[in-house]
């Protein structure tokens, strides 16, 4: 049995050197060692920004890192040769490879195009103003540096649904291109919230479906990646992706491991979300992610009975891929939502003791944000080490308290020394008597980590444990204590920070 853990390979403000599909490929036996099961790769694909895109202002779904095109032929992380040696090198490791895929707009055109367009009151999409006027608009996709290899598609106006910009008219508006309209299986936020950013993709256009089929066929064959994470889901057709994985899975006759990001803290929307695509693929818990983030911050007023209380964890577990925080939400980005720094190693606890959920480590807590001066949240290789080795069996709820928020791990017989205890607080700790179960009873439970003595479950299955003031404490069973892999792991723990360190010295030099 082996717990898996996601680890997103990535944070907003990675040096742009091209260097880092060489670095995940130099790690990537450390990274199984770790526990890491799966990896999610930044966009592979050119951006209009070039070698400085980070990948989401996407051009040219073609090119990943090949051709001469918006001033470089490689990403920001590097070519296209040395993004599938990087993906094969996670797959011999036992890992997992999804990449990101924006499928949602376009930039960085080729050319203009004259149309004619309705504006749109960007703040309520569904206020179209009732005549078309002229348009010159940026819809104009040739992809000259690649000269149609893999694909002679060209993309003209008739591919896109909306625009943001009409040189023929200087008003601040969107402008919904004459003969298209809005999908209606998207996210209501501002009426309709199919328009992002660019030129709006027409999903619903034969012509674009066939293509983008075509690209996602030729992707899983030509990369050799294992899955996607979707990026933008909420403003795309949900029957476009509800079909376009299963034709995917149909042709390629694989599994295909898909999970959408759809920004959103309500988490009916989350569930009818995941009923309208057949529950095809997973989604990201954005709602837990807002409940971390409320306990961070409210000086202890949260009440952490609440803690998963109306997310995808608790309503719909199998489908849930659980977080901290991402480069979305990292400090500077549009939807900063930054789990405040104390909280962080709890935050991390809680996804990945807990029973429910798939977790995702983000890059930016595992290692850090130089750019910005933050650190890398030191219990979390500690707490990937527990996942991989104690947490295991049924969860049960540890304490009923309005700042303690704690639970047991019961433990599986098929994983020697398995189980474990886990309470941390927004305020005031304590100790508090926990039920372990009687099938502990006169075992010894170290403090992993909290520093905190260790406890001997009495023969009633209950013990006393300890939590500091705005701390995190869990407990692991002495067996597992002893076991000859926990010192394999921290040694592989060693090797990886002395790779990524002398990588930093590297970059500065």
């Amino acid at each position: 049995m082996k717990n898996g853990v996601m680890l997103q390979g990535f944070e907003w403000e990675l040096p742009a050197d091209g260097r880092h599909w060489s670095f995940l490929k130099k790690q990537a036996k450390h990274f199984a060692r770790m526990g890491i099961t799966s990896l999610w790769l930044p966009p592979a694909t050119k951006g209009s920004g070039g070698a400085r895109d980070v990948g989401y202002g996407v051009y040219d779904l073609y090119d990943l890192g090949e051709f001469d095109q918006k001033g470089s032929v490689r990403t920001k992380y590097g070519t296209a040769r040395e993004y599938r040696a990087c993906v094969k090198a996670l797959r011999a490791a036992g890992i997992q490879t999804l990449a990101d895929t924006v499928l949602n707009h376009r930039l960085g055109a080729d050319g203009t195009e004259r149309t004619r367009a309705f504006p749109v009151n960007p703040e309520n999409r569904l206020e179209i103003e009732p005549e078309a006027v002229d348009a010159e608009v940026y819809t104009r996709f040739t992809f000259p540096g690649r000269g149609g290899r893999y694909s002679d598609f060209t993309w003209d106006a008739s591919c896109f649904t909306a625009v943001d910009w009409n040189g023929l008219d200087s008003r601040k508006s969107l402008w919904l291109l004459e003969g298209k309209r809005w999908a209606e299986d998207v996210d209501g936020e501002h009426g309709n919230y199919d328009y992002l950013m660019g030129a709006d993709v027409d999903v619903s256009e034969p012509r674009v479906r066939r293509e983008l089929n075509r690209w996602g066929r030729w992707y899983l064959v030509h990369t050799r990646v294992d899955g996607f994470r979707l990026d933008a889901v909420k403003h795309i057709s949900a029957a476009f992706y509800r079909d376009w994985l299963k034709a995917l899975r149909r042709a390629s006759r694989r599994e295909v491991y898909a999970v959408g990001e759809y920004w959103q803290p309500n988490v009916d929307c989350l569930l009818r979300y995941l009923d309208q695509v057949d529950h095809g693929m997973d989604l990201f818990d954005v709602p837990l992610h807002f409940h971390l983030r409320e306990a961070s911050s409210s000086g202890g007023a949260y009440d952490m009975r609440g803690l998963t209380r109306d997310t995808l964890t608790q309503r719909a577990p199998m489908c849930a891929v659980t977080f901290v925080d991402n480069h979305d939400t990292q400090p500077g980005q549009s939807l900063e939502s930054w789990v405040e720094g104390w909280f962080k190693a709890a935050a991390y606890g809680l996804i990945l003791l807990q029973k429910e959920g798939y977790p995702c480590v983000f890059w930016g807590d595992l290692f850090g944000i130089p750019s910005r001066g933050i650190g890398a949240v030191s219990e979390l290789p500690e707490l990937m080490r527990i996942r991989r080795w104690c947490a295991y069996g049924e969860e049960t709820r540890a304490v009923d308290d309005s700042h303690i928020y704690g639970f047991v791990r019961g433990g599986d017989a098929r994983v020697p020394g398995s189980g474990c205890v886990f309470l941390c607080t927004n305020a005031e700790g304590g100790v508090r008597r926990v039920e372990v179960g009687q099938d502990f009873a006169g075992q010894v439970f170290r403090c992993a980590i909290g520093g905190h003595e260790a406890v001997t479950v009495g023969p009633d299955g209950w013990a006393d444990f300890a939590v500091a003031d705005g701390g995190m404490s869990v407990y692991v069973p002495e067996e597992t204590w002893k076991v000859r892999a926990w010192r394999v792991w921290a040694s592989a723990k060693r090797g990886m920070r002395a790779a990524l360190h002398g990588a930093r010295v590297k970059l500065m030099g």
